[in-house]
């Protein structure tokens, strides 16, 4: 995939998604929870190709709680393959436009921009949505699948760190929502 197979990258959550309807979007990629309905929003946007996967935004396996697979991440990767090299915009949203839509732009990203180092490819996102927490569990089967050898897994927890640095209470915030390994790799984290 060439650098250039987006002009255009937007991520946000779902209260957001009514400030883009008129924005080119041509490209949207929806991460949500199992059941959730679909975004009311979507009908002010101009016809766009869609994707959609339902998981929780969670790193570790609890009842009830359905995770993101390796199979997901396939298929987000697989979508932004798609996108080609048209101009276009991509809107990546998920719930708050924190998590799981940071974690699928970053492995987008790091498809798009292939020969780029993984701090690199962090700066990117985090100029687009500074602040990303990207779902770690994604994270590491995007590593896998696209062969960055647990560097884009290292760079997240880089991520991790800063925000918890420029904001202590999410640490506790964190942990209570199922994060803590999260936390407690950022935690060691290089800087």
């Amino acid at each position: 995939m060439k650098p250039a197979a987006f002009s255009s990258l937007t991520i946000c959550g779902l209260d957001e998604l009514e400030e883009h309807g008129a924005r080119g979007v041509t490209h949207v990629l929806s991460l949500m929870d199992p059941g959730w309905p679909e975004p009311a929003a979507f009908r002010a946007f101009a016809p766009h190709r869609r994707a959609a996967y339902y998981f929780h935004d969670a790193i570790e396996a609890a009842p009830e709680v359905v995770l993101p697979r390796p199979a997901d991440v396939e298929a987000i990767l697989a979508f932004g393959r798609e996108i080609g090299d048209d101009p276009s915009h991509l809107l990546v949203h998920c719930h708050a436009g924190i998590s799981r839509s940071t974690a699928a732009t970053l492995m987008i990203l790091a498809q798009a921009f292939e020969r780029e180092n993984e701090d690199a490819v962090v700066a990117r996102l985090e100029q687009t949505r500074p602040q990303a927490w990207p779902n770690s569990l994604m994270i590491e089967f995007a590593d896998q699948r696209l062969g960055r050898g647990g560097r884009l897994s290292a760079a997240v927890r880089k991520i991790h760190a800063r925000r918890l640095a420029a904001r202590p209470e999410l640490t506790e915030v964190m942990r209570r929502l199922g994060r803590a390994r999260e936390v407690d790799l950022a935690l060691t984290a290089p800087a």
